[in-house]
């Protein structure tokens, strides 16, 4: 299963609570207020879909561009 950039971008929003726009690919996700719980459980719903994602990759290089990556190579 590949996620593409807007599948992605859309979960972000939501979990940011930002409009999709507002999420560049190379925004760093800490500083636009995504926290190590929400990176843990978005990693847990990914795992459940059979994505064997990796937090520490995810937390490493917290950016759109870096997570789409990661996703799509773990796939």
């Amino acid at each position: 299963m590949t996620v593409t950039e807007l599948e992605l971008r859309e979960t972000l929003a939501a979990v940011l609570n930002r409009p999709t726009r507002e999420i560049a690919g190379d925004a760093n996700l800490v500083l636009l207020g995504i926290s190590s719980l929400e990176i843990m459980r978005l990693v847990s719903r990914w795992r459940r879909q059979k994505l064997p994602v990796s937090f520490e990759a995810l937390v490493t290089e917290p950016t759109l561009d870096q997570w789409l990556a990661h996703l799509n190579a773990a796939a």
